[in-house]
C-alpha cells in the first residue's frame, strides 16, 4: 500500500498442544518482556483506576478526497463500472501527488522530527489509488500504518447505476432533501451518518490506547489521514461536531484531492479554525453559530461541553423570540 497460502507439514496432536504460537501484531519492539503492555501481539490495557498516562493525542486529522475520478468526468461510467471500481483520471493521480505533497508541507511547518503519519482509507479503488499516489511524499519511516475501512465507503447510489433514472432520482432528492433521501437499491446520508457513526467510535477508541504507535514511541507528532469521499467525509464532520440535518444542507463538498484539516487547538480538541479561515470554512458551508462553536473548541478540553453554546440550526423553540420582546419592552 505474498502467496497467500502455503503449503506445511501436518502436525500431529500432541504436537499442537505443545506448540507455542507468536502471533505479532505489526511489529514488536526489540527485548520486549513478558510484562510488558504488548506480548505475543496481545495488548494489555490499564485496569481501572491506574494512574498510567494516556498516550498523546495525535496533531492533527486531515480528510482528504480522493482525486477525479472516471466517474467525476463522465456519469455514465457507473452504467457499465461498478462504483468501487471506478478509477482515477491522469488528473486524479497527478491530484493526489500534490495533496500527498501538500500534507506533508503542512506537518513540516510543525518544526519536530518525530512526526508520522496513519492512514485509514475507504476499500474503493478511486480511494486505493488516492492512497497510493499521496503517500509517494512520505518514506516508509515516516507511514506508521494504514487501516482499510469498509464504513469510510462512499454513499450507495445503486447497482450499476441507469444514467436517466439516476437524473430522476437526484431531482426528487433536491425536492425531498439530500440527508433522507434514499436511492432505490442504495443509501440515503441518513445511512451513511449511522455506519460513520460506528467508525467514529472506533476512531475515538484508537485514539485513546494509541494505537498507531508502540509503547516507548509514542509522539504527540502522529498526523492522522482519511482518505474517503466528499459526502461521507461531510457526515463525518456532521458526526463529529454534532452539526444538525439543517446544517448539513449547507454543506458543499470538497474539491478532488483537496484536504480539510482537524487540528488539535490548545486545550487538545480538534478544530478547524486552527488550520482555516473563516472564510475558508464559510465556503465550505460553515454558519456563524458553527463558527462560533468552532471558536470554543480551539480552546477546549477533551470531554468539556459547552454549556453557553447558542442553539444552533433551525428554531426549535419560537416561544423564545416573545420572551426576548417582552424583556426589552419592560
Amino acid at each position: 500500500m505474498a502467496a497467500l497460502f502455503s503449503t506445511v507439514p501436518q502436525a500431529t496432536s500432541s504436537q499442537v498442544l505443545h506448540r507455542k504460537i507468536k502471533i505479532k501484531c505489526c511489529h514488536e519492539p526489540a527485548g520486549l518482556k513478558h510484562d510488558s503492555p504488548i506480548h505475543n501481539g496481545l495488548a494489555s490495557f490499564p485496569e481501572k483506576g491506574s494512574t498510567r498516562a494516556k498516550p498523546p493525542r495525535p496533531r492533527r486529522i486531515v480528510l482528504v478526497r480522493h482525486g477525479q475520478s472516471q466517474g467525476n468526468v463522465d456519469e455514465r461510467v457507473y452504467t457499465r463500472v461498478a462504483d468501487p471500481k471506478v478509477e482515477l483520471t491522469e488528473k486524479g493521480v497527478s491530484e493526489a501527488e500534490e495533496c500527498g505533497r501538500e500534507i506533508r508541507r503542512l506537518i513540516e511547518k510543525d518544526g519536530v522530527d518525530d512526526w508520522k503519519v496513519y492512514f485509514y482509507v475507504s476499500p474503493y479503488e478511486r480511494s486505493l489509488q488516492t492512497l497510493r499516489n499521496l503517500a509517494k511524499a512520505f518514506e516508509r519511516s515516516r507511514i506508521a500504518g494504514v487501516r482499510e475501512e469498509p464504513r469510510l465507503r462512499e454513499q450507495d447510489f445503486g447497482n450499476f447505476q441507469d444514467q436517466e433514472q439516476m437524473k430522476i432520482q437526484k431531482a426528487a432528492r433536491k425536492l425531498y432533501g439530500r440527508f433522507f433521501y434514499r436511492f432505490p437499491n442504495g443509501e440515503s446520508a441518513a445511512d451513511v451518518y449511522d455506519r460513520i457513526t460506528g467508525f467514529r467510535e472506533t476512531l475515538r477508541s484508537d485514539i485513546e490506547i494509541g494505537r498507531f504507535q508502540p509503547p516507548g514511541e509514542q509522539s504527540p507528532n502522529m498526523n492522522l489521514v482519511i482518505v474517503s469521499h466528499g459526502l461521507t467525509l461531510r457526515v463525518f464532520l456532521m458526526r463529529w461536531y454534532k452539526w444538525t440535518v439543517h446544517q448539513f444542507e449547507g454543506l458543499h463538498n470538497m474539491g478532488n484531492g483537496k484536504i480539510l484539516v482537524m487540528e488539535r487547538g490548545y486545550g487538545g480538541r480538534y478544530c478547524l479554525l486552527m488550520h482555516h479561515t473563516r472564510e475558508e470554512l464559510k465556503e465550505f458551508g460553515l454558519t456563524d453559530a458553527m463558527l462560533i462553536d468552532q471558536e470554543w473548541q480551539k480552546y477546549a478540553k477533551p470531554g468539556e461541553l459547552n454549556y453557553d453554546c447558542e442553539i444552533t440550526g433551525p428554531s426549535y423553540f419560537t416561544h423564545f423570540a416573545d420572551d426576548q420582546e417582552n424583556l426589552f419592552a419592560g
